[in-house]
């Protein structure tokens, strides 16, 4: 008997793993492992959750109309080249979905995002790993590594889980030196936490071969709704419309998502109480002799002598109810990655770190 078998490239996918929420035996702990927003979402945002409660036996909207409305204000963007998903992880995979296939080739740095591989893998294209530059995007390495099979190059930027992050200038002379056939596509999971930056917005509206996405599970606190967004060149915003679900977000995360983004007073405190935090706890941790690259996001990437030192710190830390993230998989195993929590938490890290530290003296 024949065995039904998956496309090729499905059973090379790894299945993604998650932060750990959850210490056995322990009730109260202290979770730093998803890069989540230690302040929740804005209290506009919760009200407008509660409201859509009355409705839930109502179909959402399928053009995601109101919020992309909200989000095209805000930022001051066509809403009609604004392709909306359940997280950005859906519109990041569904741009491969719909630009990559056989015998064509992904691209995408050594300590990038995971899922840039899977969806690759997914689509039957050769995924394609490209060195950093210590810890930190290399634009010749990538243009370097581009063939005339080359479909997609993904870059975080920020990047996750390295914190590090490359010049608009760079940016723009990778889009204008790529193969013509190619699309540069933006992550901008964390461009919130970066005063001043949009994403790649203006570079999107300037070439034809730029793609940008963003997310509300970070600094808006809506990691639990699942809402994210994409924004791009007309055509392809319409490929992407025609192969996601038509429900693919509830109206309840949608009316969370617009409630969110357009209270960005909100968004300014978070940010700053962020930024804030993350360079007190650089500094502590370097201070314990735990360095980090210069971060642009709400974690930090502390580096440890070598692998067996930091999962020994992890497992101290997670003796005293903190939880962080090993980061082994992404080719960083003397690393930790830390997300920047409420002050209380960064005091605690930085005194449990210091206890680590003093302890094998």
């Amino acid at each position: 008997m024949l065995k039904v078998t998956a496309q090729p490239g499905i059973e090379q996918i790894s299945l993604y793993e998650g932060g750990l929420a959850k210490l056995d035996g322990r009730d109260n702990v202290i979770k730093l492992s998803s890069n989540e927003n230690p302040l929740g979402p804005s209290d506009a945002a919760i009200e407008a959750f509660r409201r859509a409660s009355f409705d839930l036996h109502r179909y959402p909207s399928t053009d995601h109309g109101n919020l992309r409305k909200a989000i095209g204000s805000v930022f001051d963007l066509d809403p009609l080249r604004i392709v909306c998903g359940v997280g950005s992880d859906e519109v990041l995979g569904l741009i491969a979905q719909a630009y990559a296939g056989p015998g064509e080739e992904v691209i995408f740095t050594e300590h990038g995002f995971a899922l840039y591989r899977n969806w690759a893998l997914a689509t039957g294209a050769q995924p394609v790993e490209v060195r950093e530059r210590e810890r930190v995007t290399d634009v010749d390495a990538i243009l370097a590594a581009c063939t005339d099979r080359t479909k997609l190059i993904y870059i975080a930027n920020p990047n996750n889980p390295t914190g590090t992050m490359i010049s608009e200038a760079e940016v723009r002379y990778l889009a204008e030196h790529i193969p013509d056939r190619a699309l540069l596509v933006l992550d901008g999971a964390y461009v919130d936490y970066v005063e001043g930056y949009d994403g790649g917005a203006r570079l999107v509206e300037d070439r034809h071969n730029v793609f940008m996405t963003r997310t509300f599970s970070k600094l808006y606190g809506l990691g639990g709704m699942r809402v994210g967004w994409g924004y791009g060149p007309k055509d392809i915003i319409d490929n992407l419309n025609r192969i996601r679900g038509p429900f693919n977000l509830s109206a309840a995360a949608l009316a969370a998502a617009e409630a969110a983004v357009l209270d960005q007073a909100y968004v300014e405190k978070c940010r700053n109480e962020n930024n804030r935090l993350r360079g007190w706890l650089a500094e502590a941790l370097a201070e314990h002799g735990v360095p980090s690259d210069t971060s642009l996001t709400n974690f930090i990437l502390a580096r440890f002598g070598n692998q067996e030192e930091a999962e020994a710190c992890d497992d101290f830390l997670k003796s005293e109810g903190l939880i962080v993230r090993r980061v082994g998989g992404y080719k960083l195993p003397h690393c930790l990655r830390i997300t920047v929590g409420d002050e209380s938490a960064c005091r605690r890290v930085a005194h449990c770190v210091g206890q680590f530290k003093a302890g094998r003296s």
